[in-house]
C-alpha cells in the first residue's frame, strides 16, 4: 500500500518550505522596490525581475533552484475575473452593442498576425516550418505548446518564442503607457474597483468565493478559454449586473495576485536554454512590436468608433496575457471586461485558424 503523501508535501507540490519561502520573499522584496521607484505593474514585474536576477547570480536553496508551485498562481487568477466581472453594470449591454466593430477586426487580424509572425520565424529565424508556425500563433499558449509537440516542433525553441510574447508584452506594454501617461501604470494602488467601498462581510466573502470557484469549474468542464478567468468573470458579471452583488475583492488581494503571478513567471524563466534564449528574444521582440504597431493602427481607426479610449483598443488587441492585460486595464481605469472579452475571442481565433491551416504545413519546404 502507498502511503498518503502529507498535506503539506501535496500543498507545495513537493517543494522544500523553504525554498517556496525563500522565492517568495524574494519576488515581494523586488515588488517592494519596484513600486517605491514608481514602476509600473511593479509587484508583478518586480517579483518576476528579481527572481531570474538572483538565479542568474546563482543563488540556490540547498543546492536547489528557486521555485514556487505553479498552482498557486492559477489558484489566484479567479481574484482578477471576479474583479473585472465587478465593472459589469445594469447598461453592459448598451456598451457592448458599440463593440461588434472591434470584435470583427479580429476576425482579420489573428490571421494577418499569425501570417506574419510565420514569415519572420522562417525568414528571419531559419526556424523549422512546423516551430515557426505554433511559435506564429497569437493567442492559446497551451494549445499552441500541444499542438505543436504532436507535429514534432522544436519544443524548447517554441516554449521560449510563446512565453517571450507574454513576458515582452507584460513588461513593454505597462512601460510604453507609462511613458505616454506621463505616470506608472499598473500600481494596485492603481487599479480601480468600483465596488471596493462596500464592507466585506461573512456572506459578501462567501458569494466573490463561490462566484471564483464555481466559475472556473463551469467554466473548465464546458472547456472555456481561459476558464480559469473567464468563468469567474462571467459569474461575477452577472451578479453584479444584476445587481445580486456589489462587493469587490479587496486592494490587497490583487496586490497578492501580482505577487504571487510575477514571482511565478520568474521561476517559469529560469527553466530556458540560455544559448538559445537571444535569438528567441529577437526575434519575439520584433514579432510582439510588429501586433502592437498593427493593434495601435486599429486603435486610430476604430477607438472612436467603438467609444472606448485608443488604450482599450491597444489593450484589447495586444497578444499578452488576458489576466496580465486585465491588471493593467484596471489601472488605467478602461474597461476591462472591454479588453477581457476581446482577449477571449482573440483566444478562440487563433487556436481555430492553427487547427484549420495544418494542412498548410504539409506543403511548406
Amino acid at each position: 500500500m502507498i502511503p498518503a503523501r502529507p498535506p503539506l508535501r501535496g500543498f507545495l507540490a513537493g517543494l522544500s518550505p523553504l525554498v517556496v519561502v525563500v522565492t517568495l520573499t524574494l519576488g515581494g522584496a523586488g515588488g517592494l522596490a519596484a513600486r517605491a521607484l514608481g514602476l509600473p505593474l511593479p509587484m508583478l514585474l518586480g517579483g518576476m525581475v528579481s527572481v531570474v536576477v538572483a538565479s542568474a547570480l546563482g543563488l540556490t536553496i540547498g543546492g536547489q533552484p528557486l521555485a514556487i508551485p505553479q498552482k498557486w498562481r492559477f489558484g489566484l487568477v479567479p481574484v482578477i475575473g471576479v474583479a473585472i466581472g465587478g465593472n459589469v453594470t445594469a447598461d453592459f449591454f448598451d456598451q457592448a452593442v458599440h463593440w461588434w466593430q472591434t470584435v470583427l477586426a479580429l476576425l482579420l487580424f489573428v490571421p494577418l498576425a499569425h501570417a506574419l509572425g510565420y514569415q519572420l520565424f522562417r525568414r528571419l529565424g531559419r526556424l523549422s516550418p512546423v516551430t515557426a508556425y505554433y511559435a506564429a500563433m497569437p493567442g492559446g499558449f497551451i494549445e499552441s505548446l500541444d499542438m505543436g509537440e504532436r507535429a514534432g516542433a522544436d519544443l524548447p525553441m517554441l516554449i521560449m518564442l510563446q512565453f517571450l510574447r507574454l513576458i515582452l508584452c507584460i513588461v513593454l506594454i505597462p512601460v510604453g503607457f507609462s511613458i505616454f501617461e506621463g505616470h506608472a501604470v499598473g500600481s494596485a494602488a492603481g487599479v480601480s474597483l468600483g465596488g471596493a467601498h462596500v464592507p466585506l462581510s461573512p456572506e459578501n466573502v462567501a458569494a466573490m468565493l463561490a462566484i471564483g470557484l464555481g466559475g472556473w469549474f463551469v467554466a473548465s468542464r464546458l472547456r472555456f478559454p481561459a476558464a480559469v478567468l473567464s468563468g469567474p468573470l462571467l459569474f461575477s458579471g452577472i451578479a453584479h449586473g444584476m445587481g445580486w452583488l456589489q462587493a469587490m475583492p479587496p486592494g490587497w488581494a490583487v496586490l497578492v495576485t501580482q505577487w504571487v503571478m510575477g514571482t511565478s513567471l520568474g521561476c517559469r524563466l529560469l527553466g530556458f536554454n540560455t544559448r538559445h534564449m537571444g535569438k528567441a528574444l529577437v526575434l519575439s521582440a520584433i514579432n510582439v512590436g510588429t501586433i502592437l504597431l498593427i493593434a495601435f493602427v486599429i486603435a486610430l481607426v476604430l477607438a472612436a468608433r467603438v467609444d472606448e479610449p485608443m488604450s482599450a483598443v491597444i489593450l484589447a488587441f495586444a497578444p499578452g496575457g488576458v489576466s496580465e492585460m486585465s491588471l493593467v486595464a484596471l489601472s488605467l481605469h478602461v474597461s476591462a471586461v472591454f479588453v477581457s472579452l476581446h482577449h477571449m475571442v482573440r483566444i478562440v481565433l487563433a487556436v481555430v485558424v492553427a487547427r484549420s491551416g495544418q494542412r498548410f504545413l504539409a506543403r511548406a519546404d
